[in-house]
């Protein structure tokens, strides 16, 4: 099985595809992502329904900031001695979300190059954010080049994707 075989398989498990060939499921894909898409603005509706409840100041951001931890680490996808594919174990620890959050992060890996091959996420009311998520990049190859994306760039991409929902947020 090549390489894009064992991604598309890969892809058509992930979003429970039963398609057969390649446009059918990039097509289911494109719609399990709509789906998630949607979740995520219904439960961003929801934590926004409740943020007009409670009051809020605009110095929230600061603690906010101080109660986030983000860490990136390497890890090898593939066991072969041929190649060895390099990928990122990415987790966000935050003691508090905002609307949009979810998907503020996904675009920085988006914008990255990196694909998401695996994420557990979870969001307690606005009480508490965390992901985790194994990615992996185009060229991801061990020993890339100067252009490759290393664990400080994704790092640091995640944490200005959380800065700006945050600050998005608090401009409303």
């Amino acid at each position: 099985m090549s390489g894009k075989e064992k991604k598309l398989q890969l892809l058509r498990s992930v979003t429970n595809s039963n398609a057969a060939n390649k446009t059918s499921i990039l097509v289911d894909a494109s719609k399990y992502i709509k789906e998630l898409k949607d979740k995520v603005e219904e439960a961003a509706a929801a934590s926004s329904a409740a943020d007009t409840d409670s009051s809020s100041s605009s110095s929230s951001g600061s603690a906010m900031a101080a109660a986030t931890q983000v860490s990136v680490s390497s890890v090898d996808l593939d066991n072969s001695n041929s190649s060895c594919r390099r990928g990122f174990r990415i987790n966000v620890s935050m003691e508090t979300t905002r609307p949009g959050l979810l998907v503020s992060v996904l675009e920085a890996f988006e914008d990255l190059g990196l694909d998401v091959l695996d994420a557990d996420v979870s969001c307690a009311d606005d009480t508490a954010f965390r992901l985790q998520a194994l990615g992996s990049g185009q060229g991801q190859q061990q020993g890339g080049g100067s252009g490759s994306v290393d664990e400080q760039k994704v790092r640091q991409a995640v944490l200005q994707a959380i800065s700006k929902c945050m600050n998005d947020d608090d401009d409303e």
